[in-house]
């Protein structure tokens, strides 16, 4: 899919594509905030010109995204690349994969009677929950406010990095890959505690669900982090190759 670009910072390590008799998702991984991830899905959302943009955010934080998206600046100043992709959009039909919502919760109750994890897996996964949902209605909170006034409030403060966008295109992608080897790096030398890696797999398969029912309304453009991708991607095929059958 990347052989019709000629930039580094788009290539196919870092996309996949799911094809179905309804549309295709058009999965972006990127790197949170950081400007090469910026750039790619502003040019993968552009191209593909999609009938739905997806985004790896709760329903509860979109607004405060789509109002970040409003600057007049390219990319905007807020936001990463979530603002940049709906930014570059021109479907109104804009959506929130992640969770907490009530059909995510469902499934992360499902499955934690299903497996019996142990007390200290269930005090973390909540724990963790509390922290997203906390973090959720602060952006909704936020995004209320942006609609109502001129005021844009910053919820989270931005990443930085060793390069910015003014950086050659070259540079640029360097720098994002030695964030992605030494994040995967850094996996490999820890095991993750099941509460993370419980989280992880609730969370794909919820993003997943979502990608294959908003795909029968067309072409879809997913927007996720680069951990998550190629196990999403996965689960895409199987429930496509499923459905085949």
């Amino acid at each position: 899919m990347d052989a019709q670009y000629d930039d580094p910072r788009i290539t196919g390590d870092h996309l996949r594509s799911i094809d179905a008799p309804t549309g295709t998702v058009t999965l972006v991984g990127v790197v949170h905030d950081h400007p090469a991830s910026a750039f790619r899905v502003r040019t993968v959302v552009t191209d593909r010109d999609p009938d739905v943009l997806a985004l790896e955010l709760p329903p509860l934080s979109l607004p405060l995204f789509e109002r970040y998206a409003e600057d007049t600046r390219t990319p905007p100043a807020f936001g990463g690349e979530a603002s940049a992709a709906i930014q570059a959009a021109t479907t109104d039909r804009v959506v929130g994969i992640d969770g907490p919502t009530l059909p995510f919760l469902g499934r992360l109750a499902a499955t934690l009677y299903r497996e019996g994890e142990s007390i200290g897996t269930l005090r973390r996964v909540f724990d963790g929950l509390s922290t997203v949902t906390k973090n959720a209605l602060r952006c909704r909170l936020a995004g209320s406010l942006a609609a109502a006034t001129s005021i844009r409030l910053e919820v989270d403060s931005p990443v930085t990095y060793a390069t910015d966008r003014a950086d050659t295109a070259e540079g640029q992608a360097a720098n994002e890959r030695a964030q992605i080897d030494r994040a995967r790096a850094v996996l490999n030398a820890s095991e993750p505690s099941r509460a993370a890696s419980f989280g992880d797999d609730v969370r794909e398969a919820h993003m997943a669900d979502r990608l294959a029912d908003l795909r029968r309304d067309g072409d879809v453009v997913a927007v996720v982090g680069r951990h998550h991708l190629d196990r999403i991607a996965e689960r895409l095929v199987a429930q496509t190759d499923e459905a085949d059958r």
